[in-house]
């Protein structure tokens, strides 16, 4: 076997907590497993740096009050089953991996007679049931999720690299037989290996794509710079049904201030009593939703840009220090890496009201999967904010995403250990006819300020005509704008020898286009797809 082409039981396609439980649960029933990773670091996506919290459970609560909040903050589009599976086997999940295998050090309650954890509240939830850590709860669970995997013989980590497609049974073989099958089978993908540029064939029996969401398509976004819809342009070439992909949630509060990633902050503190206000200082949510500044994150985000178009200003304000009563002590104490990204430009969050902004946050569609993850396309799973699972319906209730993450990645990884014990693996004959990669293009030009050009064009396309606020015009404007952008970077594509930069380019224009042309085609007005003229 050549160093560029791999066999293995299982690949999974991204390392955060969907990834990494995945693989986890394939690896404790003594399957093999390679894990692949964008960047140098299982820690590189977007989990590490959820700030919040993990949706656990009330004392004594009923799971159809969790059900409730949550069709409610996504407009009842949500799938019932789906969301009924999460409130009744998510919290079982976190108590036996986070709580109980990775002993992360959720904050505990000062009254342990009413309850061992001390529970957050946030924005769309009627009860205290959010585990954190601090500010920092994402980074909590990653580190207890990479000393596992990295403890674990089973798990093959590769890093820097990169996914450009996934291999089908209807697509790659050499041999024509193959083709005439009924069934379409994902037995695998192409990586490409940034620290060499070779492209590697990673052959496997089942394929999970965890690869995270899209902001990266968007010009303001709270995402790392790998989130460019990768699992979501994959999938979709390769023939999975994907859905609900116009939904993009934005995060109501960003860090207002020059960078290349907006700093997130934490919905948390409007649960410990933070309001939003304007630049005098007045209160303003309540004149916009019943539930003020704890209404779900559509409406809070659609009435900030409100605010901001009807004054002119550039930002409106989260005011912690005169509103915010933390449980744990003071703000700097409840919030230290929030306090510690505030000084740095020169707001101190215990005097200071923090200027903020929307950005792109969430991607609530995606592949749409069961709730084992498995897609359409067989031997295809799919995880985490790649997956369209149903649960989110039209909006994301706060929190849900890592419980989401984690259940689902839990869940395939059970289902895939249970087909490879009755040993349906991918015949070798089918393996061996799978080619290598074959580099079409020789023409060494890829020019970094064409790739710099083409990114500002997705983003600002999608900001301006797919953003908070859509209409016709608006989204038929970015359908032409991105079709044609994508028409010429196919052929591009084609003419010039890969590289990383190239690849993530290619996945983020075809995610802008999948996500614009679902908006496009959605005529109804419902959660986070805002449109102003129907």
């Amino acid at each position: 076997m050549s160093e560029t082409r791999l066999t293995t039981q299982v690949l999974v396609i991204g390392s955060g907590i969907a990834g990494c439980s995945t693989a986890l649960t394939l690896a404790d029933e003594g399957f093999e497993v390679t894990l692949l990773s964008s960047g140098p670091s299982m820690d590189t996506g977007n989990t590490a740096l959820a700030q919040g919290g993990i949706v656990f459970h009330g004392p004594n609560e009923d799971p159809r009050l969790l059900e409730h909040d949550i069709k409610r903050a996504g407009h009842e589009y949500n799938y019932a089953r789906a969301v009924r599976y999460m409130c009744r086997k998510g919290p079982q999940a976190v108590q036996e991996l986070l709580v109980d295998k990775l002993a992360i050090p959720f904050a505990r309650s000062n009254d342990p007679s009413s309850c061992e954890w001390d529970l957050r509240l946030e924005g769309g939830h009627q009860e205290h049931r959010i585990l954190y850590c601090a500010d920092f709860t994402g980074r909590a669970i990653m580190d207890g999720l990479m000393e596992a995997v990295n403890k674990s013989p089973s798990i093959r980590v590769l890093t820097n690299r990169s996914a450009i497609d996934l291999l089908t049974s209807h697509h790659h073989p050499k041999k024509l037989e193959f083709k005439y099958h009924l069934t379409n089978q994902c037995v695998g993908a192409y990586i490409i290996n940034e620290e060499t540029s070779n492209v590697e064939t990673i052959l496997a029996d089942y394929t999970v794509i965890a690869t995270g969401g899209v902001g990266q398509v968007f010009l303001h976004t709270t995402n790392t710079a790998t989130s460019t819809g990768s699992g979501l342009t994959m999938a979709y070439r390769a023939g999975a049904w994907c859905m609900n992909a116009e939904f993009v949630q934005f995060h109501p509060t960003a860090l207002y201030h020059r960078a290349d990633r907006r700093f997130l902050i934490s919905e948390a503190m409007r649960g410990d009593g933070a309001r939003l206000v304007d630049s005098s200082g007045t209160p303003f949510m309540d004149r916009y939703d019943p539930r003020a500044d704890l209404a779900p994150r559509d409406i809070v985000t659609r009435a900030i840009m409100e605010e901001m178009l009807s004054t002119g200003e550039p930002c409106v304000f989260l005011d912690a220090a005169k509103y915010a009563k933390p449980h744990s002590g003071d703000l700097k104490t409840a919030y230290p890496t929030i306090a510690r990204q505030c000084a740095k430009i020169g707001v101190d969050i215990e005097k200071d009201p923090i200027p903020v902004v929307p950005a792109a946050h969430y991607f609530i569609g995606g592949v749409l999967c069961d709730i084992h993850g498995r897609t359409t396309l067989e031997r295809l799973y799919a995880v985490g904010e790649t997956a369209c699972t149903g649960v989110h319906g039209a909006n994301r209730l706060a929190s849900t995403s890592l419980l989401e993450g984690l259940l689902w990645g839990r869940s395939a990884g059970a289902d895939i250990a249970r087909k490879l014990s009755a040993r349906k693996v991918v015949p070798r004959k089918l393996k061996d006819s799978i080619p290598d990669w074959h580099h079409l293009g020789e023409v060494k030009n890829e020019d970094p300020a064409l790739v710099a050009q083409d990114w500002s064009t997705i983003r600002h396309t999608m900001w301006n005509y797919v953003g908070i606020m859509r209409s016709t015009p608006r989204l038929a404007r970015a359908a032409d704008d991105i079709r044609n952008l994508y028409r010429h970077l196919l052929d591009f594509y084609k003419r010039t020898p890969l590289s990383q930069n190239l690849v993530s380019l290619f996945h983020g224009c075809h995610t802008a286009y999948i996500i614009t042309m679902a908006a496009h085609r959605n005529k109804q007005s419902i959660g986070t797809h805002h449109r102003v003229d129907e």
